[in-house]
């Protein structure tokens, strides 16, 4: 596992995280790209059509008042190499380069495995102040932390149960 605050694009200009998956990168990517899996792991649900240009939407249930839903758009679709996609926090936005992040996965294979490769970046791109750029870098790091080990965790299962 590998991950830190640097990313060649200066402090908490993006997010980096590696990890090992039990998984051929075949499976990865459609745990990474497909919505009926992507719920599995990461948001409670996923509209999308893994298609780049393709809008969409992730929707998060906290209990705590209305879902939080986010506007997705798929950016680059490269199977089973390569899926990115913009996500904006403002439910009534399209994501753009100015308003969203840009979440890369990059996967290799790795012996049976596949080496993923998740990087967000639009940190610095929010124009907010630098105690809110750092504290939403925080966030988004625990988070994926979080959330990439499910990931790893759901790709195995879906070999094992093969």
């Amino acid at each position: 596992m590998k991950h830190g605050e640097n990313g060649g694009c200066g402090e908490y200009g993006a997010y980096e995280r590696e990890i090992h998956i039990e998984a051929e990168p075949e499976i990865v990517f459609r745990v990474i790209s497909r919505p009926e899996h992507l719920r599995e792991w990461w948001p409670d649900e996923a509209t999308l059509v893994p298609a780049p240009g393709a809008v969409g939407e992730l929707r998060f249930h906290d209990g705590s008042g209305p879902d939080k839903v986010q506007p997705m758009t798929v950016v680059e679709m490269a199977p089973p190499h390569r899926f990115s996609f913009r996500w904006a926090y403002a439910p009534e936005v399209l994501p753009d380069p100015t308003n969203s992040f840009l979440v890369t996965f990059d996967l290799k294979p790795s012996g049976s495995g596949t080496i993923l490769r998740m990087t967000e970046t639009g940190f610095r791109e929010q124009s907010w102040e630098e105690a809110m750029v750092e504290a939403a870098y925080r966030d988004h790091a625990a988070s994926w932390d979080r959330f990439t080990a499910r990931l790893a965790e759901y790709a195995a299962k879906l070999v094992a149960s093969r």
